[in-house]
Order: structure tokens, then sequence, then C-alpha cells
């Protein structure tokens, strides 16, 4: 007896997807813990594997289709391998094209209630030139017996039956059995074909609206996560945003010195990496900073380590890893892993785990564009920080202009959490981390 291949849990908060790639069809034989089919959740695309060992009977999902979890995605035969070959059945099919078509269709008759309904097969003859046995029930499948030249089509019992149940009229329909038989596949090939022009039109139709063309696209999972969680973040969070800038020209100095050693062995030495080790000295200055606000609303929960969560722009759309444990990581340490996990993430090939438990983010728009912006907290946490395109600006240092480099940066922040002084005195501190970047090595 075949058994449900149900989706699993696949991690806290993750309630399905859509499929974005299937594995296995109809009659493969699997392998326990072989790849069924690949999910696109709101974190990441997960591969879904198989909990036994057998034949796949039946596929319950397509490929674009939405799965919640629990629900039933295929049906196996378990252990079920070779020994079945006996089970194509399809080939009752096959015994058609035997050259002698009145033998070859007595096969499919078994069908009893099929039967009684052939006896009306005489009435196409008087149908077509009195129309008085219309009033009869058996009326509707006379017209499909005869082609043009008022010969009987030809077509088996079975198939006649499949038809009528179909709606399809056989005249229309082209065989492509013996002599131009028409075969139960034929029908079900016409009627595929129905639907194909009827979509086409469809799409054809929406491509159009009163002032021009248009196109209609499909939203992604991850992307209507997003959608979702930002809305009830907006919804629900009272946020503020405190600006500031940081002169990183010492910082820039710095990585430059070192970029070339770090890319040497397969890393990068970017901005972002001085910038998470700020944010991992400064959170530990300012607790309120690394937590979340329990649900009663009553207490805070103060997180004693540092998961530091930092966006990735992905074709998908914003996705973002999670550096666990960053203030265990030296400076080179994270050169060489914030690239690799970046590079997993725009893959959409990171674990789940990569994805979860955050304690505040980083979001780096410096490399696109752009003076300031607002990120969104995002739940459970209670800020975020938003780092725009550095500038080289005229500095006045008490006696004359210099050239500097400035990163402006943001920290939005849940304001029924954090005060507004506290939100400045925690970007000013960063600030600071970032403009003496010797005090970061003394941090790290």
């Amino acid at each position: 007896m075949a058994k449900e291949i149900k989706l699993p849990h696949l991690g806290d908060n993750i309630e399905g997807g859509d499929v974005v790639g299937l594995h296995v069809a109809v009659g493969d034989t699997v392998q326990e813990g072989q790849t069924i089919l690949e999910l696109e959740t709101d974190k990441a695309v997960v591969e879904v594997p198989s909990p036994t060992t057998g034949k796949i009977v039946e596929l319950k999902v397509a490929q674009g289709e939405k799965v919640a979890v629990g629900a039933t995605i295929a049906l196996i035969e378990e252990g079920a391998a070779q020994t079945e070959a006996p089970a194509p059945p399809a080939k009752e099919e096959t015994p058609q094209p035997a050259t002698p078509p009145a033998q070859a269709e007595q096969a499919p008759e078994p069908p009893a209630a099929e039967e009684p309904s052939q006896p009306q097969a005489p009435q196409a003859k008087p149908q077509a030139t009195a129309p008085a046995p219309a009033a009869t029930k058996p009326a509707p499948p006379a017209a499909e017996p005869t082609a043009d030249a008022g010969v009987p089509l030809p077509a088996s019992p079975s198939t006649r039956a499949l038809a009528r149940e179909l709606g399809v009229n056989l005249a229309q329909v082209k065989g492509s059995g013996p002599g131009g038989r028409i075969t139960p596949d034929d029908v079900r090939n016409h009627i595929r074909v129905l639907s194909e022009q009827a979509m086409l039109q469809a799409q054809a139709a929406e491509k159009q609206d009163a002032y021009g063309e248009v196109q209609h696209q499909n939203i992604s999972s991850l992307r209507r996560k997003i959608g979702e969680a930002m809305s009830q973040s907006w919804s629900t969070i009272p946020m503020v945003t405190q600006f500031d800038e940081a002169d990183i020209t010492e910082l820039e100095a710095l990585r430059k010195r070192h970029s070339s050693t770090i890319k040497e062995q397969g890393g990068g030495l970017t901005i972002t990496v001085f910038v998470v080790k700020a944010v991992v000295a400064a959170l530990k200055e300012f607790p309120q900073f690394n937590a979340s606000l329990e649900s009663s609303g009553q207490s805070l929960l103060l997180k004693k380590y540092y998961n530091i969560g930092v966006a990735v722009d992905t074709e998908a759309g914003l996705i973002v890893p999670v550096l666990h444990h960053a203030d265990r990581k030296s400076i080179k340490e994270l050169a060489l892993l914030l690239p690799a996990l970046a590079k997993k993430t725009r893959e959409r090939k990171t674990s789940l785990d990569e994805l979860q438990g955050a304690t505040f983010t980083i979001s780096n728009l410096g490399g696109i564009g752009g003076t300031a912006f607002t990120p969104i907290v995002n739940p459970p946490e209670v800020a975020i920080m938003g780092v725009s395109r550095s500038q080289m600006k005229p500095i006045w240092n008490g006696s004359e202009f210099t050239a500097r480099l400035i990163m402006p940066f943001g920290i939005t922040y849940d304001h029924r959490v954090i005060d507004g002084a506290d939100a400045a005195r925690f970007a000013r501190r960063i600030a600071e981390l970032l403009e003496n970047p010797d005090s970061l090595f003394l941090n790290a």
C-alpha cells in the first residue's frame, strides 16, 4: 500500500513555500534521503528528502505550486523496486494498434456502464437527417459517431465513453491509431491542446489594459514573506532613525594596506567587516540594542551572544544570513567568512541555521549609492543599522579644510525599548570606533 510523503517541519516560523524544482517523476525508484523536490521558503531554498526507499506512484505537487508544512507531496510504495514490473497497466492502451481493430477494441470494453450507452451508435445516421431523437438522453453522443462522409468514426466504446465524459466531439479529434483510429490518449491530448490554447488567449488578453501593454508577474514566496514581515513590523513597532557620520579616512587606508593579503587567502576585507566589529563592541556597551521585547511587553530579553545579520542583495530579493557569535571572530576570520556566506546566499545554498538567530542587523547599500535611508527593524530584534555610500568631503580641522572620507549611516530602533538619547550615544560610539581603527583591534 502506498505511503504518504508529507512536507516536514522546515524551521521556526516557516509554514511552507513554493516548489521551485521537482527531482523525481512518477515511476522513479528513490532511496531514503534522496532529494524529491526543492522548496523556496521565505528564508532559503531547501531540499526535501525522501523519508524512505521505494517507488514514487503519485506526485501531489507541481512546479510553482505553494505547499504547506504537513501537506502530502507524494505517494510512495516502500521497498518497491523492479519487482513491480507488472505495474504497467498502461500497456493496455498499446493493444489498440493491433491490425484487427475489432478485436483490439474488445479488450478495453469491460466497463459495464459504457455498454448500455453503446446501442445509441446506430442512431448516428437517423440523427443526421431527423433531429427528432434529440429528446432522448443518448442524443448528445449521437452527433459524434459520424465523419464528414457519414462513415462511423473509428473509435472503441471506451474511447467514446471517455469523450462523452469529457465533453469532446470526436469529429474534431485527430486519430493516431492504425487507419486514423482515435485512442483515449488522442482524446486527452485534444483536451490538453484546447486548454493550452485557452491559456494563451487568456494570457494575451492580460497583456493589455485600457492604456497599453502590461505584464503580470507572480510574486515569489520570499518576496511575499518579506512584504508580510515588513508590514507587520511597520504597523506594530514605533520606529525612529538616528543619523550620524563616521570619518573613515584612516580605516580605509588600513583596509587598503591589508586587502591584498586577505584576497590571496580567498576573502574580502570590506568596510562591512569593520562595521560588524564596531557594532559588536558598541552592543556590549549598550545591551538594550542587543535584545528582544517579550510578547507581553512587560520585560526585555537581553542577549549575551552577538549574532549579526548582514543583508545580502540577491536576484530573489533581500536575504539576511547571520554571522553567529561574531564577537568570537577576529577581523581576519570575518573577512574570510563574510564573502563566502554572501556567495552562498546569492546562490540560495544557505542552510536554515545560517539564516536564523540574528540579534542585530546591518544593511550596507554603500556599494550601490545613496546618502541615507531608514531601514526597518526586523523583529524580534529592536534595532538595525543602515550604511550608505562614503564620500570625500572638506572637513574643517581647526585651522584648515582637509579632504576626509565620510561614511553616513543610520540606526533605526524600537522606541518602546530605546530612548532617542541612547540611540544618539550608540550611533556616536560606533562612529568613534570606526574613526579609530586601533580600538577595533583592541576590542577584537
